[in-house]
Order: C-alpha cells, then sequence, then structure tokens
C-alpha cells in the first residue's frame, strides 16, 4: 500500500525550512493589498497536569471589540468530545486590567491567574506581541505561561505539557486580502501565510512564495488542497461562497473560511471520527475574514 506522501506526491506543496517549494524558485511577491482588519484572535491549548494526570483545555481570547484586556476559559475534558467544543462547557473570565491577578474555581479545581500587559506592544490586532506575560495555575501547578516576560515570575512548582492545539483568526475588511504566521509543530519553524482573494482567483503563499492558485473561483468556491510544512502533512480547505453570493443586512454582506490542519501521515482521509481525531490531528489554524456591508 502507497503511503500518504506518495498517494499525494503529484499534487501535494511541500515547505521545508523557512521556503516552500512551488512552481518557481523565485520568491512570490504580493503588491501591496488594501488592509484587513484582525478583530479578533482566539487560541486553545491543552495542558495535562502531571500530578492528577487531568487534562484541562484552556482558551485565550483577544477581541478589539471589548477593548482592553482578554478573555480566559477553561473547560477539562478531550479536544475531540463534542462536550469539550461546545462553547457553554467553558468557564469564562474576562479580564479588563492592565496587570493582576484572578482567583476561581474551575474544572473542579482551584485557578489562579497572573498576567501584566504594562509594557505589551501590539501588531496588526489585538493580540500582544512582546512585552507580557499570562501565567495560569491549575491547582498551583503551571498549566500555561504565555508571553516574553517569563523572567517577571517567579516559578518553583511543577509544571504541567502544555501546547496549542487551535487557533481562530477573525478579520474583516473588503480587501481580500489576509496575513498570519503560524507554527504547524512544536519543533517547526513559524511560517508566514498570505491569502488572497482577487478578481475569480484565489492564492495561498507560505513565506513570500506562492504555494497554491485556484482559478475559477465561481465553480470552485469550496475545494481542499494538501501541502507538506516542516516534513508534515497539512490540509488547506477553503469555503468562499458567502463571499462571493451571499448578500446580507447584517454585520456583514459576505464571509469566507479557510483551514490548515496538520494529520498524521498514517491515515490519508481528511476527516476522522471524532473518537480517534485527537490522536491524528495536532494544530488547526483558522481563518474567518467578514465583508464589511457596502
Amino acid at each position: 500500500m502507497r503511503n500518504i506522501a506518495a498517494c499525494y506526491s503529484d499534487h501535494a506543496i511541500k515547505v521545508s525550512d523557512s521556503y516552500c517549494s512551488g512552481p518557481s524558485n523565485r520568491p512570490y511577491v504580493l503588491p501591496n493589498p488594501p488592509p484587513s482588519i484582525r478583530e479578533a484572535v482566539s487560541s486553545i491549548y491543552k495542558a495535562k497536569l502531571s500530578v492528577s494526570m487531568k487534562q484541562v483545555l484552556i482558551k485565550i481570547i483577544w477581541c478589539s471589540l471589548s477593548g482592553l484586556g482578554f478573555t480566559v476559559s477553561l473547560c477539562e475534558g478531550n479536544p475531540s468530545s463534542s462536550s469539550s467544543s461546545s462553547p457553554s462547557s467553558y468557564s469564562s473570565r474576562q479580564l479588563r486590567k492592565v496587570k493582576g491577578s484572578k482567583k476561581f474555581e474551575s474544572c473542579n479545581s482551584e485557578i489562579e491567574i497572573i498576567w501584566d500587559l504594562s509594557w505589551a506592544k501590539y501588531g496588526p490586532g489585538p493580540e500582544p506581541v512582546s512585552g507580557y506575560y499570562i501565567a495560569i495555575f491549575i491547582d498551583s501547578e503551571l498549566g500555561l505561561l504565555l508571553g516574553d516576560m517569563k523572567e517577571e515570575i517567579e516559578l518553583t512548582m511543577e509544571y504541567a505539557k502544555f501546547s496549542i492545539i487551535s487557533r481562530v483568526e477573525r478579520f474583516s475588511g473588503n480587501g481580500g486580502v489576509y496575513s498570519t504566521k503560524a507554527r504547524f509543530s512544536e519543533s517547526g519553524l513559524r511560517h508566514e501565510i498570505m491569502i488572497r482573494l482577487f478578481g475569480e482567483g484565489l492564492e495561498v503563499s507560505v513565506d513570500k512564495k506562492r504555494v497554491m492558485k485556484v482559478e475559477r473561483l465561481q465553480w470552485n468556491f469550496r475545494g481542499n488542497e494538501t501541502m507538506f510544512v516542516d516534513g508534515m502533512v497539512v490540509d488547506m480547505m477553503w469555503d468562499v461562497h458567502d463571499w462571493l453570493f451571499k448578500s446580507s443586512e447584517l454585520c456583514c454582506s459576505g464571509s469566507a473560511v479557510f483551514m490548515f490542519r496538520t494529520r498524521s501521515g498514517v491515515d490519508s482521509r481528511l476527516w476522522l471520527d471524532e473518537k480517534i481525531m485527537d490522536h491524528r490531528f495536532g494544530f488547526s489554524l483558522l481563518i474567518c475574514a467578514c465583508k464589511n456591508p457596502d
């Protein structure tokens, strides 16, 4: 039986180091696009406590519409279970201060959050890129530590093993160009990803080189392609039906959705039974783009 790499060798896109192999060896430079606004970023981390072996999902939300601060949500369980993915299963706390600490109970555990955004620097969006830290303790064990000012916290307790499992970015604007950065594995490099919707086409570039182009998008408004990033299989799926055809009087006149999801080479199926999904899928990046009303 052919392995997954062989099955996709004719159509897959390979990415190695900080560059990707495309139809040309020259970097693909996109023209200056109209800006799109990153309104919200949501990341889910999986933490496995070393003492109780409890598994906790921690969601961090940054949203420009909610003003200063961020929201922390916690849920105990398996990321592949339907109950864990339900918004009502999360216990949330919105933290609006620049610096502080918060204690509460969640997931049958004592939770303490310590954060400092006093010197935070921000990129094109509500999420800080440097000058901050967020530490979340679960039953006195460090469950999650974010930011580049970790030395500000004296850590002498147990560490939980944590990793990011998904990230969702929401954009608004009519430019049709969306740029972000993502690391598809803990040991992999951080890659720059750009998606461009233009006329009747769709282009995706990784580290400034085009890796995918879809023409006649009105006929191919949904689909998927496979690429290899840092030796991993990454599925790229898109749905731009509403972006092209939907007209609404609500908050937006159309939306587009793009997903990048890593999967193990031991199984060639794009969608798997949720009972085994957490063993096969590692990380997913979801980009939701919303047109502004005319």
